[in-house]
Formats: structure tokens, sequence, C-alpha cells
């Protein structure tokens, strides 16, 4: 729940005070005044006096706000990771989020494979087929990478958290061996998205320099914003393999950061997602609906986990 002020400064300026004039009136320090400013909790003895002074109810100058589903998702999320809740939001979406992301760019592992490694640590064999240990690990790192970046939600974007989030994410594979590859690294050579060509390694770093820091001036981040980030992301390939991933979890990150409800890009929406990046350049809205449509899909799996399933 939040505490909002708004009233008694309508009330204060409907009776031309001003808040210098009240605090002196009522003695009140100046950490009091700048409480009610910020909107900060305050003793029942302060709004009483308040209100006696300004002949009015405790509802005329105060309102309690429930969170927004938004805040209350990350509170839920960060207090499941701490307590290893099994079976609630925060292990729905570790397994989820892990499958899909890895399953789009190749991964043969299952759903079920993957809920089973997340649960016990060990792999369910399926049948006669072989599994790549690198799809293990991509799994695995996918986990670390999620709490990573719910442990670093509040800090801005940086090119440490994303050299990090990739770093953690191709840790132990087999690319990881190859010196070449700059696991955490920017890559060293050119790559392609599809038939597309991207920013050759040498501008990489300028490129990746001028996109953080045009995000990071932004004064209110909207969904169109992060999606917008993502497109460009995508575009430079700043890593030798593994972006799409890289990309997806910094989308779920700047969601929440900026209390906007995340999503998981799961297989329903892979086609129209790659569909919405190829062609952002003529239609942005493409991809905004498709990554809109992705989070009405996650925002159920809140309601469901909150309680407030329809």
């Amino acid at each position: 729940m939040g505490i909002k002020y708004d009233g008694l400064f309508h009330l204060l300026k409907e009776k031309k005070i001003s808040k210098t004039q009240l605090q002196k009136k009522l003695g009140f320090s100046s950490t009091t005044i700048a409480k009610l400013a910020k909107n900060e909790p305050i003793s029942l003895k302060v709004i009483e006096d308040i209100c006696m002074e300004l002949d009015c109810q405790p509802g005329d100058i105060l309102v309690m706000e429930k969170d927004k589903p938004e805040s209350q998702l990350l509170k839920m999320l960060l207090e499941e990771k701490e307590m290893k809740l099994k079976g609630g939001l925060y292990h729905m979406t570790q397994i989820k989020f892990s499958y899909n992301s890895n399953h789009m760019e190749g991964s043969r592992l299952s759903e079920d494979q993957t809920r089973y490694i997340y649960e016990t640590n060990t792999l369910a064999p399926e049948g006669d087929e072989t599994t790549s240990v690198d799809d293990i690990m991509e799994t695995i790192n996918h986990f670390q990478c999620f709490d990573y970046i719910l442990d670093h939600v509040s800090d801005k974007l940086s090119e440490d958290i994303i050299m990090t989030c990739h770093k953690i994410l191709k840790n132990n594979t087999s690319d990881s061996r190859k010196d070449w590859f700059n696991v955490g690294e920017y890559k060293s050579r050119p790559n392609t998205v599809g038939d597309s060509k991207t920013t050759p390694p040498t501008k990489v770093k300028v490129e990746m320099e001028n996109l953080l820091t045009g995000y990071n001036e932004k004064t209110n981040v909207t969904l169109g914003d992060i999606v917008e980030f993502h497109y460009r992301f995508e575009s430079i390939h700043p890593f030798q393999d593994g972006n799409g991933r890289v990309g997806r979890l910094i989308m779920f990150k700047e969601c929440l950061m900026h209390d906007i409800i995340p999503f998981i890009i799961d297989e329903s929406h892979k086609l129209y997602y790659y569909r919405g990046l190829k062609e952002y350049e003529n239609e942005k809205g493409f991809f905004a609906g498709t990554c809109m449509s992705a989070q009405d899909k996650y925002k159920e799996m809140i309601n469901y986990f909150m309680g407030e399933e329809t």
C-alpha cells in the first residue's frame, strides 16, 4: 500500500496557506514536511494536528493507494526467489522463460526437461534422443541470468550489466572455450541476423554506448521505448552468439524496473517476434503488438498466482 497527501496540498492551496506557514503554526520539523512532500508515512499525531488546524478529516488530506500490479509483481518475484519457494510465480517464470528463450535459439530440450533440470538439477532423458551438453548448460545459465537481472533490476542499464548477462549465459559452454568467441565481451567477427548484416565488430562499442546513452536519458520509459531498444540492440548484435536471449532478459528487467508488465516470447509468439524485428523499420506497430500479446499472456499467469484470476 502507498500513501499520497495530494488532498493536503490541494487544501493548503485552497486556504492560501504555504507549507512553511503550516510547519511554523504546528511546530513541525522540516523532516516532517519533507516526508509529506515525498508521500512517506508520518505519525498519526501529525495527521490529527493537521486535521485540527485545517478543520478537516484524515480522508480529506490523504489517500491509501493499493500498489500497482507491476510493483506487486517485483515484490513477489524477489520474495519467492529469496525463499526458494517451489510452485510459485518465480518458479514458473524461471522454467517458461529459460525453456522458451533457449528453444527459440535451437535448444532441443523440452519444457518438461527444463522443469526437471530446474527442480532436481538432473536431466530426465526422453526416448533415445541424445542431449547436448550446451543445451543443458545454457538452460542452467539462463536460470542464473534471471536471478542476476532480479538482483540488479533497480540498476540503470549499462554495458556492464549486459556483458555480465552474456558471460553468465555462455559460461562453461563449448563457445566459452574458443578464445575468439569473447564470452562476456563484444564480438570479434562479423555476424548476421537472418540475411541482414549487423554492426561491424570495430563499431560495436560506440554503437552500444550511443544506444545506452539515448535510452538512459529518457525520463519516463514506456513499453515502446523498451521495444525500440530491443530492436536496435538486435540490429547491432553485439555478441558472437546469445544476443536474442540477452536481449529478451534485458526487456524483462527494464519492464520490471519501470513498472511495466514484462513478458516471455513463447512458441505461439515466436514467428511474429521474428517477423516484427525484420519489418520493424516499416511497421513498428507489428512488433510492439506481438510484445503486448505476450504481455497479456504473462499477465494471466500473474493474476493466477496473485489470486486474481477471473
